[in-house]
C-alpha cells in the first residue's frame, strides 16, 4: 500500500477556498492533506471545509482569532490524535497537530517565525527544542514518526535564492540552521534531500517583486522522518506549479 501525504501552508484557508481549493483536492486526491496558516477556528469555515466527502477532519486553532493554525484531512481514520505538545505557551497558538496511523505518527506543524522581535526568534527556537523532544521520546518508544509543515526556516545556502543578502535575517540565521543540524544529527532526515540535490528548488516565495515569477525564494517547507523510516518513502517532491498561497504545496509517498 501506497500512502500519498501532502503538507501545504495556504496563507488561509478561507481565503484558499475562494481560489478553487476543494477542487484541487480533489484532483490531487492525497490520502492525507496536512495544512498550516488556516487562520480560522472550525466554526468560521463553511460546512465545505470542515466536511471534505471521503475525508475525516482534524482542526487546531489558536486562541489568538485570525492566527495561524492546523488542519489535517485524512481518508485513513488514525488510531489517537493529539493537538500539541502538551505545553501551554505553544499549544495556545494551534501550532501542532499529532495523529496516531500505527505505523507511523505524524506531525503537522506550522513553526512560529522568528522575524517580528528578539521574544518572537527565542520562543521560536524554544519551539523547535519542544519539538525535538517530543519527537526523540516517540522514537524512543520504537515510533516512526513523519514531521512535515511550514519550518520557516531555509536549512542550506543551495534553500534558498539569496543566501548571502539573508544571513542576518531570521529564517536563515546561524543558530536557526544549527538547530536544523542538530535537529538532523539525532536520526531524522530532510526527505527532499533524498531525492533530489538540485539548487532553485523552493517552496515560498515573497508577494513582492514578482519573486514567484522569478523564482527568487526559499525552501521552508519540509518533510522528515526518522532514519528507521526512511526506506519506506517513495518519493518526495515540490509542487510547484500549484498556486493560490505564498507557499505551495510539498509531498510525500510512503510505501507500507
Amino acid at each position: 500500500m501506497t500512502i500519498k501525504i501532502i503538507s501545504w501552508n495556504v496563507n488561509g484557508l478561507r481565503a484558499i477556498h475562494k481560489k478553487g481549493f476543494l477542487k484541487w483536492v480533489l484532483k490531487e486526491n492525497p490520502d492525507i492533506l496536512c495544512v498550516q496558516e488556516t487562520k480560522a477556528t472550525e466554526d468560521q469555515l463553511p460546512k465545505t471545509l470542515r466536511h471534505v466527502e471521503g475525508y475525516h477532519t482534524y482542526f487546531c486553532s489558536a486562541e489568538k482569532k485570525g492566527y495561524s493554525g492546523v488542519c489535517v484531512y485524512t481518508k485513513i481514520k488514525p488510531e489517537k490524535v493529539d493537538y500539541g505538545f502538551g505545553i501551554k505557551k505553544f499549544d495556545d497558538e494551534g501550532r501542532t497537530l499529532v495523529l496516531d496511523f500505527g505505523d507511523f505518527i505524524l506531525l503537522n506543524i506550522y513553526f512560529p517565525n522568528g522575524k517580528m522581535s528578539a521574544e518572537r526568534l527565542l520562543y521560536k527556537l524554544e519551539f523547535y527544542d519542544a519539538l525535538l523532544d517530543y519527537a526523540n521520546n516517540l522514537k524512543n518508544e520504537g515510533k516512526n514518526v513523519v514531521i512535515c509543515g511550514d519550518l520557516n526556516t531555509a536549512h542550506k545556502e543551495i534553500d534558498l535564492a539569496r543566501p548571502k543578502a539573508n544571513e542576518k535575517i531570521s529564517g536563515f540565521l546561524p543558530e536557526e540552521r544549527a538547530w536544523i543540524d542538530k535537529f538532523l544529527s539525532h536520526g531524522y532526515i530532510d526527505t527532499f534531500r533524498m531525492f533530489n540535490n538540485e539548487p532553485h528548488q523552493y517552496t515560498w516565495w515573497s508577494y513582492r517583486t514578482r519573486a514567484r515569477e522569478r523564482n527568487v525564494g526559499w525552501r521552508l517547507d519540509y518533510f522528515f522522518v526518522n532514519e528507521e523510516f526512511k526506506d519506506k518513502i517513495e518519493s518526495s517532491n515540490i509542487l510547484k506549479d500549484v498556486v493560490g498561497s505564498d507557499h505551495c504545496p510539498i509531498g510525500i509517498d510512503i510505501k507500507l
